[in-house]
């Protein structure tokens, strides 16, 4: 059973026990001495660890080590420019000995891919506008398999088993009630917009099955899944014989829904379908990240501060749970 958690491991000098490897590899310090560099998680988070004065004999050993391994470690829990941190004394890979469960280890969204999915193709299959339908179920069908279980992100906001489809659902959520209130969008815009903006991201990110990264693909950071997305989409409308204007409109969507030229989008939104996608993409990326902040928090306290948001440290009131 599984007992220190990343969530908690600020509330023990020590620790040992099993995680899961995110990232690894062996560096050379300042001093010219190697140092092992990995990224630890579990189902509350991740956390990097440090093994010091590494010899050659254990940097091949380590060298086999690869994103997804369980690994055990003994470990001094320290603090590191106010973010937790640990000091390994003892590593090992775990074994068929150890009582291990999946599900202590994996960070995933909390409602079944299963269930996301069909959620958002019933949207994609109930769409009035034929040419959006036929585009949104295609690109549904035919990426389902890896949809399961892609994260949204390689880090920062839902990046976790599933993440991709739980950004999209809560997008398409909010983007449906938010029609309700602005009568004039076109509702199938929109939910095409949510469903396709970030479809990309399966090609700009690696992941494994368990939806973990290790970083980006050579398309992805060569081009990032903007380019790719309006590459794409370019190469299915064409395909599916789309009105010239519905594709560009779409691929704009795509271009502009960073908003900012330093976060990838060398243009604004020029129409308001396209600029409540921005709206809606960031809204759901600050309350997820708001919320994971706010995990492991006492009411009536700070959480640590958190640099994907502007580093401030978040509050939790007294009555929430």
């Amino acid at each position: 059973m599984k007992q220190f958690y990343v969530e908690n491991l600020k509330d023990y000098p020590e620790i040992i026990d099993f995680f899961m490897v995110k990232s690894i590899g062996v560096k050379v310090g300042a001093n010219k001495k190697q140092y092992l560099d990995v990224l630890l998680g579990d189902k509350t988070g991740e956390v990097n660890a440090k093994k010091w004065d590494v010899t050659d004999a254990e940097a091949d050993e380590f060298a086999s080590y690869t994103e997804g391994d369980i690994i055990k470690v003994k470990a001094q829990v320290t603090d590191w420019q106010g973010q937790t941190q640990l000091r390994i004394g003892k590593i090992r890979r775990s074994n068929e000995n150890d009582q291990l469960f999946m599900e202590d280890f994996v960070k995933a969204a909390p409602e079944k891919s299963e269930d996301m999915f069909e959620y958002i193709y019933n949207v994609a299959v109930n769409m009035e506008d034929e040419e959006l339908k036929m585009l949104c179920t295609k690109v549904l069908s035919d990426n389902r398999e890896k949809l399961m279980y892609y994260p949204a992100a390689s880090k920062n906001h839902h990046a976790e088993y599933g993440g991709l489809l739980y950004h999209v659902k809560r997008m398409l959520m909010t983007g449906l009630a938010v029609c309700q209130i602005y009568t004039y969008l076109n509702k199938d815009l929109v939910a095409a917009g949510v469903i396709l903006h970030d479809i990309e991201k399966l090609n700009e990110i690696q992941s494994n099955e368990y939806g973990i990264s290790p970083g980006y693909s050579f398309e992805g950071q060569m081009l990032g899944h903007i380019v790719q997305g309006i590459s794409f989409l370019d190469r299915e409308t064409r395909e599916l014989g789309f009105s010239r204007e519905k594709a560009i409109m779409l691929e704009h969507m795509i271009l502009s829904h960073h908003y900012e030229p330093e976060f990838g989008s060398p243009k604004k939104p020029l129409f308001p379908e396209a600029e409540l996608l921005h709206y809606l993409d960031i809204l759901d990326a600050r309350m997820f990240d708001m919320e994971d902040a706010l995990k492991g928090v006492e009411p009536g306290e700070f959480s640590d501060r958190i640099w994907v948001l502007d580093n401030r440290r978040i509050y939790k009131a007294t009555d929430r749970k």
